[in-house]
């Protein structure tokens, strides 16, 4: 099946280094990051589980889980687990998805849907399972980022782009070209100048009829 920004994230079943967990109850009330990994013991992946859990604290304050996936089953994960605190200065302190049979992979669209899951498959094998899905409380799917194995992903990004979609779900607004927060951002051609005026009455500056900018909403 395909996976679209708006879509039901897919529920699933699955064995993690925390457990067996259903996904959508695990995921609860608040947001969720579900980021893939070809196999276990590949250099890139190692730097980016790494990353990740220095990032946690930043995730969990914006009630953000991270969960992790691998295309091997959870009982390899341990030995990972132990290289990625020693070469990256942090203990991996989220789930890591054990899909050692390919069916999470299949179920996001990662991965060809007829791909062998039986016996043993390489990282280029298993290639193009390197997606993140960032789901919201409602369990969409709101944005999806997907990477070759040889290209590190940018987590500062996935960052910035979870406190993007936080703002723009909450608030009536967009966010221009390489906002961070605090930054103005973009009131939405749906909301008229008058309503504008009424919901902005510190005033915002309109540079098109189209591009009006503004302070960032708290």
């Amino acid at each position: 099946m395909s996976i679209r920004i708006g879509d039901i994230a897919p529920d699933f079943t699955a064995e993690t280094t925390e457990g067996t967990i259903r996904f959508h109850e695990w995921i609860g009330e608040g947001w969720a990051i579900l980021f893939s990994h070809p196999k276990n013991f590949t250099p890139v992946c190692t730097t980016e589980l790494g990353y990740m859990a220095g990032l946690q604290p930043e995730f969990a304050r914006r009630n953000t889980k991270i969960i992790g996936l691998s295309g091997d089953p959870v009982e390899a994960h341990g030995n990972w687990m132990v290289d990625i605190q020693e070469t990256q200065g942090h203990a991996v302190n989220y789930p890591l998805i054990g899909d050692r049979g390919l069916e999470v992979a299949k179920l996001y669209d990662m991965i060809h849907p007829n791909a062998e899951s039986h016996g043993p498959r390489t990282a280029v094998e298993n290639q193009t399972i390197r997606s993140v899905f960032l789901i919201g409380p409602d369990k969409k799917i709101k944005a999806m980022l997907i990477y070759p194995m040889s290209t590190g992903r940018n987590f500062d990004e996935v960052l910035r782009l979870l406190d993007s979609v936080q703002l723009t779900a909450a608030q009536m607004v967009a966010t221009p070209v390489n906002w961070k927060p605090g930054d103005d951002v973009i009131i939405p051609p749906a909301v008229s100048d008058e309503d504008a005026k009424k919901k902005y009455p510190q005033g915002f500056k309109t540079l098109k009829p189209y591009l009006r900018t503004v302070k960032q909403p708290q």
